[in-house]
C-alpha cells in the first residue's frame, strides 16, 4: 500500500539531465524518472556561446537509468536579431524542409545585407542559401548539425559563399528543428 502513492503525496525532488552537446547540466523538478521522461525543456545558451542568443529545446529520454536531453530544435532569440537590424538595409529570410542523414528538419535562414538591394539580389541570396543548406544537411546527422550550428561552422561557410553575391552583415540560421527522426 505504501508503493501506491498519489501525485499529491509523492515526494518531489530535482533530477539531473545531461546534455551531450554542451557542458550544461539541467535540473528538473519532478516525482520520478518516469514522470520526467518525455518532457521538453529549454536551455538558454547565451553565456556558453559568448553572447549569441540561442535557445536549445530538448526532449528528456531515459538512457540506461540516466536522463539525457535529446535536441529537438535550436532557435535564435528575436531580440538578438532586432539588435542587428538597422535602417537602410534589407533582410532575406526563408523557410523550408530539408532531408538529413537520419530524418527531416525545418530550417529558417536569416540574412541581413549591408544596404538596400533589389528583389533579384534578395532572390539570388535566398536561393543560394537554400541550395547550400540542403547540400550540407544531406550528408550529416541531426546531432552533427546541432554541434555545427552552435560552433558557427555552417553560418561561416554560408557567409563566405553568399558574400560573393552581395556583402552581408548578418548570416544566421534562425530556426533549426527536427520534424521526425
Amino acid at each position: 500500500m505504501a508503493e501506491a502513492k498519489t501525485k499529491k503525496t509523492a515526494r518531489k525532488s530535482f533530477f539531473e539531465i545531461k546534455v551531450p552537446l554542451t557542458s550544461v547540466k539541467a535540473h528538473v523538478y519532478g516525482n520520478s524518472v518516469a514522470d520526467i521522461e518525455g518532457k521538453i525543456i529549454k536551455i538558454d545558451l547565451t553565456r556558453s556561446l559568448k553572447g549569441k542568443c540561442f535557445e536549445l529545446r530538448l526532449k528528456v529520454k531515459n538512457v540506461n537509468g540516466n536522463l539525457e536531453g535529446e535536441p529537438i530544435s535550436l532557435w535564435l532569440v528575436g531580440s538578438f536579431i532586432r539588435r542587428a537590424m538597422r535602417t537602410g538595409i534589407d533582410y532575406v529570410e526563408d523557410s523550408f524542409e530539408t532531408e538529413l542523414k537520419d530524418g527531416k528538419a525545418r530550417v529558417k535562414p536569416f540574412l541581413i545585407t549591408r544596404n538596400k538591394v533589389s528583389r533579384a539580389v534578395r532572390r539570388e541570396l535566398r536561393n543560394n542559401a537554400k541550395k547550400y543548406i540542403t547540400e550540407y544537411f544531406k550528408t550529416r546527422s541531426a546531432r552533427e548539425i546541432f554541434s555545427d550550428l552552435m560552433t558557427n561552422k555552417i553560418q561561416k561557410e554560408m557567409f563566405l559563399k553568399l558574400k560573393k553575391i552581395y556583402p552581408l552583415t548578418f548570416c544566421e540560421i534562425r530556426v533549426f528543428e527536427i520534424i521526425n527522426a
